[in-house]
């Protein structure tokens, strides 16, 4: 619970707005494999080094053109789409409702700090940061015409998914993606603290550094054309019992009803919680007349738990129902299942400048790291290799 040095990130002004770039991906055989993080790994000075040694024997290779990539991958049977390319995050903004990239979460100071100093030394993202977005009448049908073409890139990669990569190098084409976008407001989906590190690389730039502290590597998804799944995140209370639970929701308006298992779990849903502490069982009914703008998840965190006699030692995370469940025990720790939120129901709490509680949202599926990656600058790569 304790939020020391949590913080919004910064507003990005528009336009939105997306650049080619020249991108280095990984083999297949080497994108999901977990000893692919070796190439990442410390001392990050040496990832320069690493890449021209994996460039040399075939685990890497760069694309020959500056271009704009529509990547489109599948896993667990979702398919999903987007444009990869770098974001300008040099324009900044105070005002949410005339931002183009908003965060709908805050970010740790110090996690964000690390993950610059990292990029600084290793001069590469690894993996776009996913945003997502209402897309403007076209885009779909743009991006369908891109995808009429023999993909650049199709395989299986190691871990399982399905990608394939198209390079937009047409310059009318991009113009007319620049165009669209411009006026948009996108979402970030994942990758709040890379955002984060994004902004205070550019804020703390160098002579010299120019565009490439300026850009970020970010892939836009649109909403409406092939969807990022929401899943739930429930929470387990540590050192929390259901009696001083059920007096601080009644406390706040919340209707409190004790059942079993059965009846409680079949109420979960939008605006009804679900608790139990592995014996007892309960819903609550979300005052939604006076329930804030950030969902079920916010009305547990900004309305409720702030009233319990004694806060909760931890706050635990799990993504699934089970998970959540075995760590309840009587008397000690409650889980609290969630609803998954909605889309819009983030986007219209992060417009207007609302945070959500930590760990609020599960957008899935996300790629695999490793299919596009933005090396800051080839100029000492090309240093490395000679």
């Amino acid at each position: 619970m304790d939020d020391t040095g949590v913080v919004r990130a910064p507003y990005l002004g528009r336009p939105l707005r997306l650049e080619p770039f020249r991108a280095l991906s990984l083999a297949p055989s080497r994108i999901g494999d977990p000893t692919s993080a070796r190439l990442y790994s410390r001392p990050y000075r040496g990832v320069a080094s690493r890449i021209s040694s994996w460039l040399a024997r075939g685990d890497l290779r760069q694309h020959q053109d500056l271009a704009l990539y529509l990547h489109e991958y599948t896993a667990a049977g979702i398919t999903v789409r987007g444009v990869v390319g770098i974001l300008d995050v040099s324009h900044r903004t105070d005002d949410p409702a005339v931002a183009a990239v908003i965060p709908h979460e805050g970010v740790r100071t110090a996690q964000a700090e690390q993950l610059a100093s990292r990029m600084r030394q290793m001069r590469v993202h690894p993996a776009p940061i996913l945003l997502t977005y209402h897309a403007p009448d076209g885009i779909a049908a743009l991006l369908d015409r891109v995808q009429s073409g023999t993909p650049e890139e199709q395989y299986d990669d190691h871990g399982g998914q399905h990608h394939r990569v198209w390079a937009i190098t047409d310059e009318a084409l991009i113009g007319q993606l620049r165009k669209a976008w411009a006026s948009q407001q996108a979402l970030i989906a994942d990758g709040h603290h890379r955002y984060a590190a994004y902004a205070e690389l550019q804020g703390l730039a160098e002579p010299g550094d120019g565009a490439a502290t300026d850009f970020g590597l970010a892939m836009l998804i649109d909403q409406d054309d092939t969807p990022l799944q929401l899943g739930a995140i429930h929470r387990v209370l540590a050192g929390v019992n259901l009696r001083d639970l059920r007096a601080a929701a009644e406390s706040v308006g919340a209707e409190w009803t004790a059942g079993g298992r059965d009846a409680a779990l079949s109420r979960l849903g939008p605006g009804v919680i679900v608790l139990s502490d592995g014996r007892g069982w309960a819903t609550l009914d979300v005052d939604t007349a006076n329930s804030p703008i950030t969902g079920d998840v916010g009305y547990l965190h900004d309305r409720v738990l702030p009233e319990l006699r004694k806060q909760p030692s931890r706050v635990l995370h799990a993504h699934q129902v089970d998970a959540a469940l075995k760590r309840a025990r009587p008397g000690r720790d409650v889980a609290v299942l969630l609803a998954a939120p909605t889309f819009d129901t983030i986007l219209s709490s992060a417009s207007i400048g609302q945070l959500l509680p930590e760990k609020a949202t599960s957008f899935q599926p996300k790629p695999h790291p490793g299919v596009l990656i933005r090396l800051l600058d080839s100029a000492r790569l090309e240093k490395s290799r000679h």
